[in-house]
């Protein structure tokens, strides 16, 4: 947990008032650490952090390093990061979702802290004097993300099944994503022992090493089938979704199917349409029609809700069709 700032600032003063620092408190016989460089302990904030924290902030940390490397985690001052966050939300490069820089530079503050609160755990340094943690993180602006339409996800299906080198498998990674709202690393990690054709039931592995069967439907379940047995997908261990030369799907298809949509359907591109929306319009339909804790179980979400859980409505007339429309 992050201390509070008030109560730092408030420590500070009453130090300053006393003329003592922090050093000064230590006991005497105990001696005080040695602070490394960051180049020195960097290693090691990279070698605990886990593979999501690692995808996020490497550039930012070989950036610091960089910038950084020969000064120790006390020489490092708040106005440097502060610098530093300002210089990448002014340099972040523009992308579909671009909103300014603010994600860029919020992931800044987020990899020093990472680095001081490693320093923090391996007892170099007291938590008051982290000056990663005294840089406030800029708020976050509402989502853009939204359930769409009807038409727009028949447009999108329509584009996707009549347009590029591999439509066969851009439509069954759109209905792959529809019927079950998975995220791409969920469907990336799929391999053949995760379908269960008896039962109609897919296995997603999703971030935090969540497992869930996800039901689907008889027709995806067969797409998936034959999926598998006409690209060489045969051992259980193998990967379920292939290229048709039978590599193994990569996240660069994705990046591949949305750039042709909005090559072709401009509107894609304006709002930053992407894989996440359709996750989005899929849980939107389920909590429509059968309540918030259904749509929870629905996503693969584990955490605390973030609001109390209302009772399941069970819908008194039969409900529209859902966005994959069997």
């Amino acid at each position: 947990m992050s201390p509070d700032p008030a109560r730092v600032a408030t420590a500070r003063l009453l130090l300053a008032q006393l003329g003592l620092t922090i050093t000064d408190l230590q006991h005497p016989d105990t001696p005080a650490p040695v602070v490394p460089t960051l180049s020195d302990f960097l290693p090691k904030v990279i070698a605990a952090a886990g593979p999501g924290a690692h995808r996020t902030y490497a550039t930012y940390w070989a950036r610091m390093n960089q910038v950084w490397g020969d000064r120790t985690l006390d020489q490092i001052a708040v106005s440097d990061i502060e610098a530093l966050h300002r210089q990448t939300v002014a340099t972040a490069r523009h992308r579909r979702n671009h909103r300014g820089g603010r994600h860029s530079g919020e992931h800044v503050i987020a990899a020093a802290r990472a680095i001081y609160s490693r320093a923090i755990v391996d007892g170099l340094m007291h938590p008051a004097a982290s000056p990663a943690h005294r840089v406030p993180k800029p708020r976050r602006l509402p989502n853009t993300r939204r359930a769409l339409t009807t038409s727009e996800l028949d447009a999108i299906n329509i584009t996707a099944r009549t347009t590029g080198n591999d439509p066969i498998l851009d439509a069954l990674l759109l209905r792959l994503h529809t019927e079950t709202a998975c995220r791409r690393g969920g469907a990336l990690t799929l391999r053949v022992s995760d379908l269960d054709s008896d039962h109609c039931l897919v296995r997603l592995r999703e971030k935090g090493n969540t497992t869930r069967w996800q039901p689907i439907s008889p027709a995806l379940t067969d797409s998936l089938s034959a999926h598998a047995a006409h690209r060489g997908a045969v051992q259980p261990a193998d990967p379920l979704l292939r290229y048709r030369d039978g590599r193994a799907l990569t996240s660069r298809r994705y990046d591949h199917l949305w750039h042709r949509l909005g090559h072709q359907l401009p509107w894609v591109t304006a709002q930053g349409i992407s894989t996440h929306w359709l996750r989005h319009t899929t849980l939107t339909w389920v909590e429509r029609h059968y309540g918030y804790g259904i749509a929870r179980a629905y996503a693969g979400h584990t955490d605390t809700p973030a609001r109390p859980q209302p009772p399941i409505s069970r819908p008194t007339s039969k409900p529209s069709p859902p966005p994959w429309r069997p």
